[in-house]
């Protein structure tokens, strides 16, 4: 079933964001904290490996199942303990103006494979942005997204209107995680979606 935006698309499906991160800095702090991964939860959606760290969850989250969940009706977020550790995901995610909700590590294995799905809650038009922030990929990734292919490099950050139907396969040999980053659509994001667009 296609799902329509309530209101006029604010940007195209895809915008490369105006930030920079330094890739090593990111890996580094992959590093400190890769451990005790959490299966996604949608097991229909995929095949293979794909799982997820909470950096930021809802708060009184305590079972992991409820910490990697990105409740987007939930009004009271909290840093979990895990961004205790890596410095640089918290100067980061300093860098946003708007208030933030869930964030998360996903990591898709190699062999592994995202289905083609929605995820009716995420497009600025609605309020709820997702950003994505590579940090380790190999030339085998191939994410889709309308069923138009679309690189990101390791460091870049890209708004992807993930209402609309995407796909990933992880044809390589190297784990591909992504820093992921879900936050409210205020004035700020929307400026920025704009002049970036």
């Amino acid at each position: 079933m296609q799902v329509e935006p309530m209101m006029p698309a604010l940007s195209p499906d895809r915008v490369r964001l105006p930030f920079a991160f330094d890739v090593a800095r990111l890996r580094a702090d992959l590093a400190a904290v890769d451990c005790d991964w959490i299966d996604h939860l949608v097991r229909q959606n995929y095949e293979g490996n794909w799982s997820v760290l909470p950096l930021r969850h809802v708060a009184g989250a305590t079972h992991p199942v409820m910490m990697i969940y990105p409740d987007p009706a939930a009004t009271d977020l909290v840093d979990g303990p895990l961004l205790a550790r890596p410095p640089y995901f918290r100067k980061a995610l300093a860098q946003s103006r708007c208030p933030l909700h869930a964030v998360r590590l996903m990591r898709l294995t190699p062999g592994s494979v995202i289905k083609p799905h929605r995820d009716h809650d995420l497009a600025a038009e609605w309020g709820t942005a997702r950003v994505h922030v590579p940090i380790t990929t190999n030339p085998d990734v191939e994410f889709l997204l309308n069923g138009t292919p679309l690189a990101m490099a390791p460091g870049e950050a890209w708004y992807l209107r993930l209402a609309d139907e995407h796909a990933v396969a992880n044809r390589g040999t190297a784990d591909r995680v992504h820093l992921v980053i879900d936050c409210v659509v205020d004035d700020w994001f929307t400026a920025m979606l704009r002049d970036a667009a």
